[in-house]
């Protein structure tokens, strides 16, 4: 990632509205409180045939009330870190604050390309405001209106100067791993852990998590991108505007996945939301696990695990195809583990299994167990053939396919199973009349 903005500044001053206007998607959450955006929030953008990655972080405060402001700050010092053009965002419309000359000092030690931008420049009496902002002794400014898109075109003209010539998104095609659940599972705690370093703030407050955070990562020589989530809890509790923004993310992140890496806490066990949340992974065809984290809290003997993973599996019924790991984050028990076994998943979701096999295996069962006839008419399955899809997908040819119910589907899908694996993810079967 040679070509990195990082959008900085005080809280609420519209660097997320800059960071979605320059993704050209509504990926931050937006709103008029401060202090929304807590985590580094990356994303890709392109001007003039150049591609770059954005950087959106939280806003810089010293001395407030905010639990997490330590913590963001963190976040902010290692976006300039790693960006290659710094742009310090201030706000035009309430003019030069105490915090922006503190973090204006801040900035004064990095050797990086600075741009001042002066945002909410709406109108022409704006624009004059933002003249004040000459006395941070920071070069020119520049207003803008994130909102509108005034002004962004001619800063990405000089930004964009900084940078070479970058490849198109470096994200596509690679896996993705969505790491989902309910609030103050570990999901944060499980993607530091596995970084080595504080990419998420972790506290033990539910909803630390607000947008879905996207990590590269490289593990066993395969890159992969690990989505850290906002917790998800039932529509009925969710009374925030922020939350329901945080839940949209976090589902649109499913979406988005190859795999849903889904945390259970031990001590609760698979409950009701966790069940939705499995099912909505099928229902996008995504390949599933389920981590149980904080295995270490559970008293245990030698059957426990087993007794446990009987009491999920009972739970899931029809699902229990969905591998299940033991997890403890804060001990470091297994994690790796789990992410092999994600990545194990993802390699079944995209498995191709070639005609001669699936015929060769499945039509000797099919002919000792044939379909039960109906009406007085036998169905005869021909062959078997995989179809191009996003999971697993089989297509029979038969004489007669309306006629086979969905207990005979059952017994395919678990031959199938049982004869080439594809552990963790959802079988989608076709009869077709040959």
């Amino acid at each position: 990632m040679a070509n990195i903005l990082a959008i900085v500044g005080r809280p609420n001053v519209g660097k997320s509205t800059l960071f979605n206007r320059l993704i050209e998607k509504k990926k931050a959450i937006m709103d008029d409180e401060s202090g929304v955006t807590r985590d580094r929030h990356y994303g890709y953008a392109e001007w003039t045939g150049k591609h770059f990655t954005v950087i959106d972080t939280g806003g810089y405060v010293t001395g407030s009330e905010d639990k997490f402001e330590s913590q963001i700050r963190t976040q902010v010092e290692l976006a300039l870190d790693e960006a290659t053009v710094i742009l310090f965002m201030v706000d035009s419309y309430m003019g030069l604050t105490d915090l922006d000359k503190d973090f204006a000092n801040v900035l004064r030690s990095s050797s990086k390309p600075i741009y001042l931008v002066a945002n909410k420049a709406d109108t022409t009496e704006r624009i004059h405001m933002a003249n004040e902002f000459y006395a941070l002794g920071m070069g020119e400014v520049i207003p803008i209106s994130s909102a509108s898109g005034s002004g962004t075109g001619e800063l990405l003209d000089v930004i964009v100067e900084h940078f070479d010539e970058g490849d198109e998104d470096p994200d596509e095609g690679v896996p993705k791993l969505a790491i989902l659940g309910r609030p103050n599972v570990g999901k944060s705690s499980f993607l530091n852990s596995l970084l080595g370093v504080d990419r998420t703030i972790v506290t033990d407050e539910a909803g630390t998590t607000r947008d879905a955070i996207n990590t590269r990562y490289t593990m066993y020589g395969k890159d992969f991108i690990l989505t850290d989530t906002a917790g998800i809890r039932k529509k009925s509790k969710v009374k925030e505007d922020i939350e329901f923004y945080s839940v949209l993310r976090s589902i649109q992140a499913l979406q988005d996945s190859d795999v849903c890496i889904i945390l259970v806490d031990a001590e609760r066990g698979l409950e009701a939301q966790d069940m939705s949340i499995i099912s909505l992974a099928i229902k996008y065809n995504k390949g599933i696990m389920i981590m149980v984290n904080k295995w270490d809290l559970i008293e245990k003997d030698t059957k426990t695990a087993d007794v446990y993973k009987k009491s999920i599996q009972q739970k899931l019924g029809q699902l229990d195809f969905i591998p299940i790991i033991f997890t403890s984050v804060t001990k470091k028990q297994r994690i790796f583990q789990a992410i092999e076994k994600a990545i194990e998943v993802y390699d079944n979701k995209t498995a191709k299994i070639s005609t001669s096999e699936l015929n060769d295996t499945l039509l000797p069962e099919i002919e000792r167990y044939p379909p039960p006839a109906l009406k007085g008419k036998y169905i005869k399955i021909k062959y078997v053939t995989q179809l191009p899809s996003q999971v697993p997908t089989f297509a029979f040819f038969c004489n007669l396919p309306q006629y086979i119910k969905a207990p005979y589907e059952r017994f395919l899908e678990n031959k199938i199973r049982k004869s080439f694996g594809l552990e963790g993810v959802p079988i989608r079967l076709f009869f077709r009349k040959k």
